[in-house]
């Protein structure tokens, strides 16, 4: 099934099957860019985790100058509904957005009371049980607080991460290791990064440069539940060089081990393992 082949559509009140035209060309979300999604799964029939998704773009909104029009109750509602319009164990990307249709003010800053809402369900493959990914440095970073809104899951610090991934490419990498202004890893260009060193797992603490993702934290309170040290740390390239796994978090692919950090490669490791298992049979997949 190729990618975008069954998409539906949730705009103003109605389900419409296909990828539905939803933004004017006047729109504020349009051409200034107040625009927030979030991205929740469903496969092999479960979709983990949904109420937190659809709390957290709430939160986004708000963080962008936008009232929300649905509670995260009415959306979970109203993305079970529309799941039923794919098979039970189609994989579904469900992405919940909103953007702002005036600008208030000043024209720059939106009108909170217009805000649009639409819901995009998507059938998008998940990656093969054995992906992994290769990474490498590059010179764009993740910007603070001061400087975007990263406390929102905003469709305008994107195009950030996508310069990131171009220069990866570029070098023949999948993704990239990414630091925050001060020089010590974010993350990555697309997901939250973890490494294991003497059986210690530990992360970067979220210092308001990156989303503190919702799989990394499920996945700390599952590895934590097992017996493992978890540990939020301030980490810098050299604690990747020496450590013994690392691996990602995120919600397109869940967990990805990382088998190469520039010239440093990497087993996939036993406690990477572990935590997908984990993944998995904590949502009942």
């Amino acid at each position: 099934m190729a990618i975008g082949e069954i998409i539906w559509t949730y705009f103003n009140g109605v389900w419409h099957q296909g990828d539905l035209p939803v933004m004017n060309a006047a729109d504020h979300g349009m051409w200034l860019g107040t625009l927030v999604f979030d991205g929740a799964r469903q496969f092999n029939g479960v979709v983990p985790d949904l109420a937190p998704h659809c709390a957290r773009i709430n939160d986004s909104a708000k963080a962008m100058g936008m009232d929300p029009t649905l509670t995260a109750d009415e959306m979970v509602a109203l993305t079970r509904e529309g799941l039923t319009k794919f098979d039970a164990d189609a994989p579904v990307y469900i992405r919940p957005m909103y953007w702002s249709k005036e600008g208030a003010k000043g024209i720059i800053s939106p009108d909170p009371s217009s805000t649009q809402f639409s819901l995009c369900l998507e059938q998008i493959p998940m990656p093969a049980v054995d992906a992994s990914q290769t990474l490498c440095r590059t010179e764009f970073i993740r910007p603070m607080i001061t400087m975007a809104p990263v406390n929102a899951k905003a469709a305008c610090l994107y195009p950030n991460n996508a310069r990131m991934i171009r220069a990866a490419q570029a070098r023949g990498y999948d993704n990239a290791i990414v630091a925050d202004a001060l020089g010590n890893v974010a993350e990555s260009a697309t997901a939250n990064i973890f490494l294991v060193k003497d059986g210690i797992v530990r992360t970067p603490i979220p210092n308001g440069t990156f989303l503190n993702g919702i799989t990394r934290q499920r996945v700390m309170k599952l590895l934590r539940a097992a017996g493992h040290t978890v540990e939020e740390a301030t980490l810098s390239f050299d604690d990747f060089d020496a450590a013994d796994e690392v691996f990602l978090t995120g919600n397109v692919s869940k967990i990805t081990p990382i088998v190469k950090v520039e010239d440093r490669e990497y087993p996939i490791g036993p406690i990477t393992k572990e935590a997908r298992t984990l993944y998995w049979e904590w949502a009942g997949a």
